[in-house]
């Protein structure tokens, strides 16, 4: 069911996804200081092609002012993003799944510093 779920997911906007997080991985990696960011963009990338049955384990602790700066300059956008587009995947029934995914795309959003994902 999962290999189902990823195939259908990346068809109808997964590769859309992956392919901005990379890009904008890419664009931050151009600078020395932008390199840390960038290595979290291509960890979302990994998850937003294809987030059927991978689990993401979060550390806030780990890294705590890093994970600040990004809530403060990118974080709370693509957290409402994909907040929204879950709430909106949740109206249909056959769309809670892809919700779902959206929600636990969110938190990795939300402080992808010290995250896990297994």
């Amino acid at each position: 069911m999962k290999v189902i779920s990823n195939v259908i997911w990346f068809i109808l906007g997964g590769l859309w996804l992956f392919l901005a997080w990379a890009f904008l991985g890419a664009l931050l990696c151009i600078t020395i200081v932008g390199i840390p960011f960038g290595k979290q963009c291509f960890k979302l990338a990994t998850v937003s092609a294809m987030p059927y049955g991978k689990k993401i384990i979060l550390d806030y602790a780990k890294h705590p002012i890093i994970n600040l700066l990004w809530v403060v300059f990118v974080g709370w956008e693509l957290a409402i993003a994909h907040l929204v587009s879950g709430l909106f995947c949740c109206l249909t029934i056959i769309g809670i799944p892809s919700g779902i995914q959206c929600f636990k795309i969110t938190k990795l959003a939300l402080f992808p510093f010290g995250a896990k994902i297994k």
